[in-house]
């Protein structure tokens, strides 16, 4: 007795596991933008905010420590020295802006003089950053 092994079935691609992959590798890049977010200011205990929102297009972050020590991206710089450094750095940017970071625990009037040397410098989109409390 003779046995017939062809057997005539056409290739396929399973489309099952391949989907599969597709949304591994969709939720790994999502996961490792949001893990790539640029955080320029140092850190500090910012207060918190149910409505705060990043705007990206800033250039400049300045940061308030507790103690009031003032950096800029990071950098130390004397408040006097502020408003110069701060057009120096944006001398060629039609819409610069600061992303302002202060720590929760300075004085009301501190953080206006640093609002106010900001200003001189000719910036007038500055953001307050904040964290967002979930409730």
């Amino acid at each position: 007795m003779k046995i017939n092994l062809e057997i005539n079935r056409k290739v396929r691609i399973e489309m099952l596991p391949l989907i599969d992959i597709v949304f591994l590798l969709l939720v790994f890049f999502i996961y490792a933008m949001l893990s790539m977010a640029v955080h320029r200011g140092l850190p500090v205990d910012l207060p918190e905010s149910l409505t705060a929102d990043i705007d990206k297009r800033l250039i400049l972050s300045v940061t308030l420590d507790e103690d009031g020590s003032l950096y800029l991206d990071k950098e130390p710089v004397s408040p006097q020295d502020l408003t110069d450094v701060l057009k120096a750095r944006t001398k060629d940017r039609e819409e610069a802006g600061v992303l302002l970071f202060a720590d929760r625990s300075i004085q009301y009037q501190a953080l206006f003089r640093v609002l106010d040397r900001i200003r001189l410098a000719g910036i007038n989109r500055i953001s307050l950053q904040a964290d967002i409390t979930r409730e």
